[in-house]
């Protein structure tokens, strides 16, 4: 069994809050804009940490984590990637890999909303965390648990960091 912290769009802040609701976790999972090395660096200090970079990560971000990643934990086939789409809609620039490996969870971000939904067509979960930094149009800031055990996903929780600083608009 293995605990899972997923989170997206730091866009390189970091939060106290993060260690609270992470600290019994087992790894750390970012789907991208992570923002910062030194905010990618933090996290891989404190936990096992796997990421994927997104659109606003720089080459020291790229050149260590992939694009898209693939892996298993917990007998559950995982695919994850900044921009992903969801069920119905995924992004031509991921599908054919999605719908070729057939993961039992893919995770992606970029949207800043946070969505938790099951694409029967794949048999697949679908998770985007939201976003947990402070940059971007999200009203409310997540991040997302979840337990992996035994090929199966559960005790999926939502966490709420609260609202994103007020004037702060854009990408940033």
């Amino acid at each position: 069994m293995k605990k899972i912290g997923l989170l997206s769009d730091t866009h390189a802040y970091w939060d106290e809050k993060f260690k609270r609701y992470f600290a019994e976790c087992d790894e750390i999972w970012h789907a991208g804009d992570i923002g910062s090395p030194l905010l990618a660096a933090r996290f891989a200090a404190w936990k096992p940490f796997r990421a994927v970079y997104g659109n606003i990560d720089g080459q020291e971000l790229r050149a260590e984590y992939p694009k898209i990643a693939h892996f298993e934990v917990e007998g559950v086939r995982v695919m994850m990637t900044h921009i992903g789409g969801y069920p119905g809609r995924y992004s031509p620039d991921i599908r054919a890999e999605l719908y070729a490996t057939r993961p039992a969870l893919f995770i992606s971000g970029h949207s800043h909303i946070l969505k938790v939904m099951y694409d029967r067509q794949l048999q697949c979960l679908h998770i985007n965390p939201g976003a947990a930094g402070k940059s971007g149009f999200q009203k409310v800031r997540t991040l997302v648990r979840f337990v992996l055990d035994n090929g199966n996903i559960k005790d999926l929780e939502v966490i709420e960091l609260g609202e994103r600083e007020e004037g702060k608009l854009g990408w940033g």
